[in-house]
């Protein structure tokens, strides 16, 4: 795209910071969400436009439904069209399943989840003007690599609760979006050098994935090769946990 502006969630640190500073370069606008992470934010804002584009850092806990809709005011207020929207924010509890309290619970599905089909939701006229100005429009949600299946999850069970409703949130987004230009696609890395926690299994290509990894497969999507991709899980886990 020649002219891209696009919200990025989680964007102060790991793997949002990443696509956001792939992302940079002239003629690029972006918004950056952050909760706690204002530093990175903003270390990733300057970095933005150290590469000729420009930012803005916008905060917001996304477990809060309040917060969202200020989140997304400040959006709508910031740009009037969007070409790209990264729901990349999520949160993984390390809690054994019997001991993940309901508030714990609640919080982890609303950040993960219900964010995603929130601010999907309300960015949809932005979305659609953006398409209008440039041919097409992206959402690109990050999923897991068990997001299309339905197995025990003994360990930060509400997280992968969540990575499924993220998929068929995906699906569903994108039968409804397309005949409007917009793709939405679900990118679902494995164990990355980043991830919380060990592998528990070997990765067959032998390394954990790295930020790059996860970067080829953003590029493919946000590509023209990719105007007839829509509704699809692209795992990128060498391998792992299939």
């Amino acid at each position: 795209m020649s002219r891209r502006t696009g919200l990025v969630t989680g964007a102060g640190s790991g793997l949002g910071r990443e696509i956001a500073l792939h992302l940079a370069g002239p003629d690029t606008h972006l918004l950056l969400h952050y909760h706690r992470s204002e530093a990175g934010a903003r270390e990733t804002a300057a970095a933005v436009e150290q590469r000729g584009g420009t930012a803005r850092v916008l905060a917001a806990d996304l477990a809060s439904l309040e917060q969202r809709e200020r989140l997304m005011d400040a959006v709508a207020a910031e740009a009037g069209a969007l070409q790209l929207l990264v729901n990349n924010a999520g949160v993984y509890p390390e809690t054994a399943l019997l001991d993940v309290t309901p508030q714990q619970w609640q919080s982890v599905l609303d950040a993960t989840c219900s964010a995603v089909f929130h601010l999907t939701q309300r960015a949809v006229p932005l979305l659609r003007a953006g398409a209008r100005e440039a041919g097409r429009a992206r959402v690109i949600n990050v999923g897991d690599s068990g997001a299309d299946r339905v197995t025990a999850r003994l360990t930060a069970t509400p997280y992968h609760v969540a990575k499924l409703g993220v998929h068929v949130l995906t699906r569903s987004f994108a039968k409804a979006l397309a005949p409007d230009g917009i793709t939405v696609n679900l990118i679902s890395p494995g164990f990355l050098e980043t991830s919380v926690g060990e592998s528990g299994s070997p990765i067959p290509v032998g390394r954990p994935g790295t930020a790059r990894d996860i970067l080829g497969a953003l590029d493919y999507l946000l590509s023209p090769a990719a105007d007839y991709v829509s509704g699809a899980n692209v795992v990128v886990s060498g391998a792992w946990n299939l």
